[in-house]
């Protein structure tokens, strides 16, 4: 559920950029908002009914989880309705793409929307230098913002003004809007906005974490003065982090906080970016998340800043 209301309303990653990349609004209304801060308290109350749709569409992708939690907030929650999700577009038995989602908002304008929910660290120079996207990489370097926006902007927005959308019964104009979420990751002593001024083409309370070489993590970790220290599996990568009691004595995604040192020893992959958050104890005995982060190979960032130079 904490899932679903940080998809909602947790700041865009990008500005708008009309008219061929407009934000998503998926509340069209002060009304609307309340609407649905109501509706999910009372399913915070009792979140079975998403619980069963999750594990009905089990999956380890985080963009597909995603897409199953915002697509079953369209089919059941009280703002923009959902006509489709997924909807294939397809030439001579070529396919040619995908539509994530069409909307109908309560007022009956007809909406496009492609999700995208992104990790990204800064691997540029900082110093007080303006960012570029292509400066933001994906932690294992097979993914770089601006051809993420490249492709969002001229490929998948551009679906549904195809002749062959047309061709698939969605009667009418529909309007294609980005619905893009994440995550900025800036090196340790960059993180503050006065050293790294933003890409022109990025929000400005985007979420923002930090990242650390592994021979730099033990100084660091000592310095955060956190309780304990968890490393996040995939599907914990979209919600700042709460683990309640019961949760630390019971089976769960986010192993309980340990010390630096402990959580460096249990990685399961040492030498591969892994994202992990400090935890501060709460007085119910559970956990709350801090501040998350990535730590790199001691390699990483020079083989970062090459990728983000191809």
């Amino acid at each position: 559920m904490r899932d679903l209301a940080w998809l909602l309303f947790s700041a865009d990653l990008l500005r708008s950029q009309p008219p061929l990349a407009p934000l998503a609004q998926w509340c069209a209304d002060a009304d609307e908002d309340q609407a649905t801060r109501d509706w999910l308290a009372q399913l915070d109350r009792d979140p079975a009914r998403l619980h069963e749709a999750l594990m009905a569409a089990p999956t380890h992708r985080l963009g597909r989880y995603a897409e199953n939690l915002l697509g079953w907030f369209l089919a059941n929650g009280p703002a923009a309705q959902l006509v489709a999700q997924n909807v294939p577009l397809r030439s001579e038995g070529l396919t040619l793409g995908e539509c994530d989602f069409l909307v109908r908002t309560r007022a009956g304008e007809r909406l496009h929307w492609e999700l995208a929910v992104k990790c990204y660290l800064h691997a540029g120079p900082g110093g007080g230098t303006r960012a570029s996207l292509a400066e933001f990489v994906g932690p294992n370097l097979r993914d770089r913002f601006d051809l993420k926006l490249t492709h969002l902007r001229d490929r998948q927005l551009r679906l549904s003004a195809r002749e062959e959308f047309a061709s698939l019964g969605y009667e009418g104009q529909w309007l294609a809007q980005m619905f893009v979420k994440g995550w900025l990751f800036y090196r340790v002593g960059e993180a503050a906005p006065s050293q790294v001024e933003d890409a022109v083409e990025l929000a400005a309370d985007h979420g923002r974490g930090w990242w650390v070489t592994r021979s730099d993590w033990q100084a660091f970790a000592r310095q955060q003065a956190a309780d304990g220290w968890s490393a996040l599996p995939r599907l914990a990568w979209l919600a700042p982090r709460n683990l309640d009691a019961v949760q630390i004595n019971a089976h769960m995604a986010v192993a309980p906080p340990v010390d630096p040192d402990a959580l460096v020893a249990a990685l399961a992959r040492p030498d591969d970016p892994v994202l992990v958050a400090a935890f501060t104890a709460d007085s119910t005995g559970g956990y709350r998340e801090r501040s998350r982060g990535f730590i790199v190979p001691d390699d990483w960032p020079a083989r970062a800043a090459a990728f983000s130079r191809q």
